[in-house]
């Protein structure tokens, strides 16, 4: 683990240094406070620091104020070293913001266990984000696809269609439905419609824009978002997209199957500020109409004209 000392008196910065290099910490050491507010304020900076209270440029409460106050910053767990003993001091230390305090002269043996202490603090700390971001992943992904799930992507449907209007921009929704997929269940068994699924989400990452937005909306079906991509643009995106689903059959357990897409398109700048569920509902029409066509095209929602189309 890494830890950074912040010392200005040198031989105690050599000896420190030199026993925490033996019990197996990546050290930095530094000589002033603005030097180590400067390096634990670091996204990358270490997590474990040892500060000397009288620092030049800026002392050991300093520093610790300094770090507390940086917004969304990996925990750094500080102990401060000081001959100061008095139980104001040790209060003083502790409500600027340290985690432990150590009076000079101090035992290294227990600076060392207490270190132990500190970055078991930070593992629970490191756990416990963890397990935090993976709930949250659970909550807005599908578990089969790990793309966004339907109340997820159609949340931020919702978001995106409102920025568009109030900044007169346009977002395209395509709502795409996999062709025949139900033969697929029905010839070779769920395990494999569950394989095409996936293989399918893998190809739609590829073809988004790293702004864009795609998930599952239910079964077969996916629900596609894009940022910022005019009227003009609508029809060539969602025959890129085509291209890519039907480019080459699928590699299942059961051999490679041909899999292709039908989609519904719409531009949101021709039809002016609509409810993300209005919105759904034009797309869905389109698709319809896709797949009235024969499917494996695209098709796009207009208003009072009809529906335009491409298809290989």
């Amino acid at each position: 683990m890494r830890i950074l000392i912040a010392d200005d008196e040198v031989t105690s910065l050599r000896l420190l240094e030199k026993t925490l290099q033996h019990a197996g910490y990546e050290v930095t050491v530094v000589g002033n406070g603005r030097e180590a507010a400067n390096q634990l304020c670091c996204p990358d900076g270490p997590q474990l620091a040892l500060l000397d209270w009288g620092m030049p440029e800026l002392d050991g409460l300093g520093v610790c104020r300094e770090v507390r106050r940086q917004p969304n910053q990996r925990y750094v767990y500080i102990v401060l070293l000081t001959a100061r003993d008095s139980k104001l001091d040790i209060v003083e230390g502790l409500e600027s913001g340290a985690d432990d305090y150590m009076v000079k002269p101090f035992n290294l043996e227990e600076l060392k266990a207490r270190l132990r202490s500190g970055a078991r603090i930070l593992q629970l700390e490191d756990n416990l984000v963890e397990a935090r971001e993976d709930m949250r992943f659970r909550a807005t992904h599908d578990p089969l696809t790990s793309l966004l799930n339907r109340g997820a992507i159609m949340d931020l449907l919702g978001q995106e269609l409102t920025r568009s209007s109030r900044e007169s921009g346009c977002t395209v929704v395509m709502l795409g439905d996999l062709d025949n997929f139900k033969s697929v269940n029905d010839t070779h068994g769920h395990i494999v419609g569950d394989e095409v699924l996936q293989g399918v989400a893998h190809r739609l990452l590829t073809a988004m824009r790293s702004y864009d937005l795609v998930g599952r909306y239910g079964g077969e079906e996916f629900l596609i978002v894009l940022n910022n991509c005019g009227p003009a643009k609508a029809s060539e995106r969602a025959e890129q997209i085509r291209r890519v689903i039907a480019k080459s059959p699928l590699p299942t357990s059961h051999g490679k199957l041909p899999i292709t897409m039908s989609l519904g398109v719409l531009a949101s700048a021709e039809w002016g500020p609509l409810p993300a569920e209005e919105v759904l509902r034009e797309v869905d029409t389109a698709l319809y109409a896709a797949k009235a066509e024969g499917r494996n095209c695209c098709s796009l929602a207009v208003p009072g004209a009809a529906r335009m189309h491409t298809s290989v």
